[in-house]
C-alpha cells in the first residue's frame, strides 16, 4: 500500500482526485508506511486538516514509479509517484492524519498495526 498526504476537504468519496501537483510536476507525491513521516514533517508540520488516502498500487490504472523525493532525501529514500489521477476504487481506506503535540506527525495506529 501506498500513502497520500492531502487535506480532508480535497478527498471526495467516489471521485477522480486529481491534486494540483499533477498540472504543477505531471505526477501525484506519495509515500510509504515507513516514510509518510518525511514528507509531513518538512511538509506540513503542525497542520490538523490532514487526511492519508491509503492506495493499492495495483488498482490503479496509470504508472507508479519509485523516484527521488524533490529535494532528494539525505538518506536516498525513494518515494512512489503516479502518474495520473487516482480512481476512488484504488483508495482502499482514508484515514484522519493529526499531528503529535509537537507538531510531527506519525503512522496512525490502525496503519501501523497492519489496517
Amino acid at each position: 500500500m501506498i500513502l497520500h498526504i492531502c487535506r480532508a476537504g480535497d478527498w471526495t468519496p467516489g471521485e477522480p482526485y486529481r491534486p494540483e501537483s499533477l498540472d504543477t510536476v505531471g505526477f501525484v507525491h506519495f509515500a510509504d508506511p515507513g516514510t509518510v513521516h518525511l514528507p509531513a514533517d518538512r511538509l506540513f508540520r503542525g497542520r490538523t486538516d490532514l487526511l492519508l488516502l491509503r492506495v493499492d498500487p495495483a488498482r490503479l490504472t496509470v504508472p507508479v514509479r519509485w523516484e527521488e523525493g524533490d529535494p532528494p532525501d539525505p538518506g536516498g529514500v525513494r518515494f512512489p509517484h503516479v502518474y495520473g489521477p487516482i480512481d476512488p476504487a484504488a483508495v482502499v481506506s482514508t484515514h484522519p492524519f493529526p499531528p503529535a503535540a509537537d507538531g510531527s506527525f506519525h503512522l496512525p495506529p490502525e496503519l501501523a498495526a497492519g489496517g
